[in-house]
């Protein structure tokens, strides 16, 4: 299964869920925002949210500052 993943191209040789592609690419720790083919994906649907071949996911790190 192919992804797009911010901008590059990455292949998986499982179906996963947008929870196990957090999971996979080592963010399970951090506060982040999810967005697959331009739609915003709730935090709550992560772990039911099945990724299909060609998604175009991007993944962005909230980060505080004062």
């Amino acid at each position: 299964m192919q992804l797009e993943v911010n901008g590059a191209t990455q292949d998986f040789s499982d179906p996963l869920t947008a929870a196990e592609l957090i999971q996979h690419l080592g963010l399970t720790e951090r506060r982040l925002a999810m967005e697959i083919n331009g739609e915003l994906l709730p935090r709550s649907h992560f772990a039911s949210h099945q990724l299909r071949s060609g998604d175009k996911v991007e993944i962005v790190q909230a980060i505080g500052g004062g």
